[in-house]
């Protein structure tokens, strides 16, 4: 049996599933899984060495039918995500509703929502699945969520990670930022959603391996031009500035000892 990677959206996070030789990398498939039936995209395929009776498997190659039911239920989503708006607003209910998604059989509609505090939303579910018949699930999300699902240009000028390629995001922490000697000015080290930026992650390896050694700033150092405080590190070629001697003169260094 082979695993295979299977994304619902677009760079969205990808679920493992189990098959045959059969399928291949941008099959469209129909998938069963704890919601339902799902259509969604190979993106992986990989040699399963768990226990196979850990994934569900793909039922199928999704035909034209398929995608047309597909592509109706993209249309129906809107419809969805719309009235549940309408009703929001008509129920004074402090939340921002951002996607609706039905799975394919129909058998769930799931709204994702934005707000700053808990929201006691049942009157509104039973509202939903009044007009819909159909299991009813509001789920908080988060602000990265949002930016992921709406898209936008990067400080970089590049569109955004999340909604580009990442499908999934992993802690990301001030010491990042620390670690690679940049402003902790929010300007410059959140993104558009206001957290900090995704690419904080991707070189936080090489900088704390290059880092080893290296003196921080405002420690004094033995340089060959004799000891300095140092005003400034560069880590990725590990060389610093060091004021040194009584006129306080700013020297480049590369080899110094602590």
């Amino acid at each position: 049996m082979k695993l295979y990677s299977v994304e619902f959206k677009e760079h969205g996070k990808r679920y493992h599933f189990v098959g045959d030789d059969n399928y291949e990398i941008n099959n469209n498939v129909i998938v069963e899984t704890e919601k339902g039936l799902q259509y969604g995209k190979i993106c992986e395929i990989a040699e399963c060495k768990d226990n196979t009776n850990k994934y569900k498997k793909i039922i199928k190659i999704a035909n034209e039918e398929d995608r047309e039911t597909y592509l109706n239920l993209l249309k129906d989503n809107k419809i969805a995500l719309e009235k549940c708006k309408e009703l929001v607003q008509k129920m004074n209910l402090n939340m921002t509703v951002i996607s609706a998604d039905f799975n394919f059989d129909k058998s769930q509609l799931l709204f994702g929502f934005l707000a700053d505090e808990r929201i006691d939303f049942r009157e509104l579910a039973k509202k939903l699945a009044s007009i819909y018949h159909t299991r009813i699930e509001l789920r908080q999300i988060g602000v990265r969520d949002k930016a992921k699902r709406i898209g936008g240009v990067g400080v970089c000028g590049e569109q955004l990670c999340c909604s580009r390629f990442l499908n999934h995001i992993d802690t990301i922490s001030m010491n990042m930022a620390k670690n690679q000697n940049l402003a902790l000015n929010p300007a410059k080290i959140n993104g558009l959603c206001g957290r900090l930026l995704c690419c904080l992650q991707y070189e936080d390896e090489n900088y704390l391996e290059c880092s080893k050694g290296m003196p921080s700033i405002g420690d004094t150092i033995k340089t060959k031009n004799g000891e300095g405080e140092v005003v400034s590190v560069d880590i990725l070629n590990r060389k610093c500035k060091v004021l040194i001697g009584s006129n306080k003169e700013e020297v480049d260094i590369d080899k110094y000892e602590k």
